[in-house]
């Protein structure tokens, strides 16, 4: 198989939770335009339907599945329903979650639950229900869970900063375990990254994003799909258990004013 030919996911099916929107939305176009069949799982089946139909004008075919990423018998239900409708599971990309605000001292046990149910234990019963299918077809999976910058260093709430630390050693773990079975098991870890859901912060602090980069830009979705596509593919069949951090070398400029000047 030729290099090139390595990155091609034709014949592969994939889900992406969190898919309608964002992230997820580029993640299932990206998995798509590379070749994979798309199971758009979210919560909102408004959005998804139409993330369908764009995966569908390419040529893909695409499902919808309403799924609550906390709830698991829902979970079960969905990689069901995906191997029932699309005949496998071969790529499965753990990216619904949430931010909901408090400091150490304020945060409320609502918000904190809520968090770490979403993301945290939704990504580990998740990752559980993926994997199980994956070795009761006997065939090589890749399972991509979504991480952050905040896993690292602490950088933003307590609730949502302990969650995807404990995503980014729940894939080490995963990996560790499930690579007798053919499972790779990695995480991808933006930045701050322009979505609807953060689109809506000030100006000012977008600006501040971009000087702490030193790329030069606030990341956007589009900044992450070589690492997915790679991730997914048999590429990086030799890969697995590392959180790839993709955030334009913010992190080699956190404790700086600013990034380094051209």
């Amino acid at each position: 198989m030729g290099i090139l030919d390595k990155f091609k996911l034709d014949g592969k099916v994939a889900l992406v939770t969190g898919g309608g929107q964002g992230i997820g939305r580029a993640f299932c176009l990206a998995l798509a335009e590379a070749g994979a069949d798309i199971a758009i799982v979210d919560i909102v089946e408004e959005t998804a339907k139409k993330v369908a139909k764009e995966v569908e004008d390419l040529g893909r075919k695409s499902i919808v599945v309403k799924t609550n990423v906390m709830d698991r018998d829902q979970i079960d239900e969905m990689v069901l329903t995906i191997t029932e409708k699309l005949g496998k599971l071969d790529i499965a990309v753990n990216n619904a979650g949430i931010g909901l605000p408090g400091t150490a001292e304020g945060m409320t046990r609502e918000n904190w639950d809520r968090t770490l149910g979403i993301d945290l234990t939704g990504v580990f019963m998740c990752c559980q229900s993926e994997a199980l299918q994956m070795m009761a077809q006997g065939t090589k999976g890749k399972i991509i869970n979504v991480g952050s910058i905040s896993g690292v260093v602490a950088n933003s709430n307590i609730a949502y900063g302990v969650s995807k630390a404990g995503v980014i050693m729940l894939t080490k773990r995963m990996a560790v375990e499930w690579g007798m079975y053919g499972i790779n098991v990695n995480a991808i870890s933006p930045s701050w990254c322009i979505t609807p859901m953060t689109d809506r912060v000030p100006e000012a602090t977008k600006q501040r994003w971009k000087e702490l980069t030193p790329m030069g830009w606030a990341e956007t979705p589009d900044d992450l799909l070589g690492t997915l596509v790679f991730l997914a593919s048999d590429a990086s069949d030799y890969v697995t258990g590392q959180n790839v951090i993709v955030d334009g070398g913010h992190l080699l400029s956190v404790w700086l004013d600013k990034a380094p000047s051209k």
